[in-house]
Order: C-alpha cells, then sequence, then structure tokens
C-alpha cells in the first residue's frame, strides 16, 4: 500500500508547498481538496492551478491521487441546486483527469438528524451518481463516497447499501474507520465485512474520546463543531484506532492501493502538532502497521 498526505493537514500551506511537505515526510503520493476560498486546495475548474500542480508533484514525485471536493448538493430536491452540484462535480473530475487522478472523494449529499423526505433524497442521490459514473470511468476517475457523518452514507451499512445501488465500476465506498468509529456505528471487523468488497480509497486519521458514552452529534457536515466534539483529534498511532489489525484486514481483502492520511489540522490544529511533524510521525506509525500487516499476511 502507498501512504498519500491530505492537504486538509496542511491549511497555511499552498498546495505546491504541501506537496513538499509530503515528500520530505516520506509520503508517497498526495489527495488535494478541491475547493474555492482554501490556500491548500485546487479552486474549482482552475486549470491554470491544476497544470502548476501536476507539474510540481511530477518534480517532487508525488504524484496527485485524489481530490477531495466539498459538494453536498447531489441529493437536493430543488432541480437548480442538483445540477449545479453535479456540474460542480463534472468539473471536478476534469481537474482529477488533468493532474492524473484517478479517484474523487464525494459525500453522499447531506442529511442531518430531523431532516424530512429520505426517500425522495436518496432519489435524487442515486440518480446524480448513476448521471457521473459514465463520465467519472471514461476519465478513468472512480467516485467514492466516504463513511460520513452530516451525509445519507455516516454508516457502512447506508455507503453499501448506496454503492450497491448505483450499481456501477466507477462509484465505490472510501472508506473511514475513525469516521465510523466517532460516531459509534460500526467497528473495523463489520465495517469491512459489510463493504470490505466495494473499498476504492482509503482515510487514515486517529482519535481519543474524551467521553466515550456521549451520544454523537453533528450539526454540520465538514466538520463537528467545537462544542458538540466528544473526541480529540491525534497523529496516528496515538490514539484508539487499531491501524495495524485494519491494515492487515484490508490486505487479507486484497486491498493494496493507497490509505490517505487526513491530518486534520485544518479543522483541529489545537489538537495535533504541526504538519511538518505530525505527518512524519503518522506515516512512520502506518509503515510499521503497514510492515506487520505484510509480516502476519505472509504468515498465512
Amino acid at each position: 500500500m502507498r501512504i498519500a498526505g491530505h492537504t486538509l493537514g496542511t491549511p497555511e500551506q499552498t498546495v505546491p508547498e504541501a506537496l513538499a511537505l509530503f515528500a520530505a515526510a516520506g509520503l508517497d503520493a498526495a489527495e488535494v481538496i478541491y475547493q474555492d476560498g482554501y490556500r491548500s486546495g485546487l479552486a474549482l475548474r482552475d486549470r491554470r492551478a491544476a497544470a502548476e500542480a501536476l507539474r510540481v508533484s511530477e518534480d517532487l514525485g508525488v504524484p496527485i491521487i485524489g481530490l477531495t471536493p466539498y459538494t453536498t448538493g447531489i441529493n437536493a430536491l430543488d432541480e437548480a441546486e442538483w445540477r449545479a452540484a453535479v456540474d460542480e462535480l463534472r468539473g471536478a473530475i476534469e481537474i482529477a483527469e488533468l493532474v492524473g487522478a484517478d479517484r474523487l472523494r464525494l459525500y453522499a449529499g447531506s442529511w442531518h438528524p430531523g431532516d424530512r423526505g429520505h426517500l425522495a433524497h436518496w432519489d435524487r442521490l442515486v440518480a446524480a451518481l448513476r448521471r457521473l459514473a459514465p463520465e467519472a470511468s471514461d476519465a478513468g476517475v472512480r467516485l467514492c463516497v466516504e463513511n460520513h457523518f452530516g451525509t445519507m452514507t455516516q454508516s457502512a451499512a447506508e455507503t453499501a447499501r448506496l454503492v450497491r445501488e448505483v450499481d456501477d465500476d466507477a462509484v465505490r465506498v472510501l472508506y473511514d474507520q475513525a469516521n465510523l468509529t466517532f460516531t459509534h456505528d460500526e467497528t473495523y471487523p463489520e465495517a469491512l465485512r459489510i463493504q470490505g468488497d466495494l473499498i476504492g480509497h482509503v482515510h487514515v486519521k486517529d482519535l481519543v474520546f474524551t467521553d466515550p458514552d456521549a451520544p454523537f452529534q453533528a450539526s454540520e457536515t465538514a466538520r463537528v463543531a467545537a462544542s458538540e466534539r466528544a473526541v480529540r483529534s491525534r497523529t496516528v498511532g496515538d490514539g484508539i484506532l487499531p491501524w495495524a489489525d485494519i491494515l492487515s484486514a484490508l490486505a487479507a481483502l486484497g486491498y493494496d492501493d493507497v490509505v490517505s492520511l487526513e491530518y486534520e489540522y485544518r479543522w483541529h490544529p489545537q489538537d495535533l502538532p504541526e504538519p511538518s511533524v505530525g505527518f512524519a510521525r503518522s506515516a512512520a506509525a502506518l509503515r510499521a502497521s503497514l510492515a506487520n500487516a505484510s509480516l502476519a499476511e505472509g504468515a498465512l
């Protein structure tokens, strides 16, 4: 498996500066945010910035393997909002192809407790993914739907259901066990049993609970507000996630692709060492876990 750095962890760096930081930390690749107004991201449809990012990534030997849009309107009932969201993701597919990325992180729309009309919103979500899947496939890009709160696929079960219903090889699961853990959804054996055959990308991060019994709540989609948090972010290996076991289980399922360090410095800098330290430390812990996973696989 290759280890990528994620520009969520480099809010103070430009994309070229983040790529250089990843290279210095010994990372193999990069996942880059696709969003207007974020210093360490590519702005929507900005082909010039994308071309520059590609040039730097090639010079450094740190390929950009994925983009992370923040589009949430693909389950909207309003036709104009839905079409705008689909078009925004079309632009993300185009930029992904330009920089050589073969995957996009997707939110499964927007959904929170108390929202109404689940079936109608779900149908719009499925329709959007079916519309986009052939275009993504033609561009050599996978649409990876994340296990993520504030969307219609918070749990592994919901994510697997969506991907199976869309029924297109260009739509896969983005497996994020840390998200499933702090939302009190599936454990990693349960998650991999449910969606293990559908995984197209993996996010890695770590955490500790401040109150393991506190019910999960989040009024936003991209992040959990400070007043709602019952966890603290940690570098990989300093939290409660059993990454050596998770990576061994992924390897046993045949996953031998990228795992992306989603270092949450953009959202929670107070919890974490500065990126140059945190990425290097997390990468070292992940490499040790991968080595253990390889030894375990070889012993079978």
